[in-house]
């Protein structure tokens, strides 16, 4: 299925407040003992670095004197340790046992040329180097989400319409009257998935509509892995093209439009 890129153009106002890279593979038992080969490759673009530990909610019962009593697969160490990388621009890599993610508020483009930062970059450089390192045969989950925050500058649904080509039930529901509205949907085009949410709500006191694209695949082998996640980057940004209207696209490239 193919997807037209009409969006061609880096914002000076964009709507995107996060940008979220995943992938899991199985459970690497070695991680621990290359995690320091992969730190020094990546020092340069990622020279801040923590070890974190991610507590797990265990439920248990009380002995009848009211004693914790320890289930006998608990483990001293409880903890799922997450090893932390973050660059001067921002961008955040987690690393566990089974996952890897890149986290960016800083984001301004996956991959036009203008100068600014490329997430694609970003992307193929740790994933590189980390295959590389680790050795992955297969990826089990590929997963690229966008949320952005959007105005609106007035709560009623002919300015609102005048915005964005919206899901929500506007010719049953006037929005003035919305306290909250939530739209979502899980649709599979060939072998990618797109999780597609609207949600009305309240930030700082003011009205913004939050969009959520959440597209992922499954099982990709790893050579195949930048392909993949271009490929679910033009099914979000089809999607986006289609919900935002020009309106939107002036209040981005000044943020001053708000007539």
């Amino acid at each position: 299925m193919g997807f037209i890129m009409t969006i061609d153009e880096v914002f000076e106002n964009p709507t995107v407040k996060e940008v979220i890279f995943q992938i899991r593979y199985p459970n690497l038992f070695y991680i621990e003992n290359k995690i320091g080969e992969l730190q020094l490759r990546i020092m340069e673009v990622f020279p801040n670095s923590a070890l974190l530990h991610r507590r797990q909610i265990v439920l248990t019962d009380l002995g009848p004197d009211g004693e914790f009593i320890k289930p006998p697969d608990l483990d001293e160490e409880t903890g799922k340790k997450v090893w932390q990388f973050e660059s001067d621009k921002g961008f955040k890599l987690n690393i566990t046992g089974d996952s890897l993610d890149i986290t960016s508020n800083y984001h301004k483009t996956y991959n036009l040329d203008d100068g600014s930062e490329k997430f694609r970059d970003i992307i193929e450089f740790v994933i590189g180097n980390f295959m590389e390192v680790m050795q992955i045969p297969i990826i089990l989950r590929i997963g690229l989400r966008y949320i952005d925050e959007c105005p609106i500058h007035s709560k009623d649904n002919e300015s609102f319409s005048s915005w964005y080509n919206s899901s929500f039930p506007l010719k049953r529901f006037n929005l003035s009257d919305a306290l909250e509205m939530d739209f979502k949907t899980v649709i599979k085009t060939d072998n990618e998935y797109l999780r597609y949410v609207e949600s009305l709500q309240e930030v700082n006191g003011k009205p913004v509509l939050i969009l959520d694209f959440d597209g992922y695949t499954m099982n990709i082998k790893t050579k195949d892995f930048i392909e993949v996640t271009d490929r679910l980057h033009d099914i979000i940004l089809a999607e986006y093209e289609k919900t935002i209207t020009e309106t939107v696209k002036d209040y981005m490239r000044d943020g001053k439009n708000e007539s």
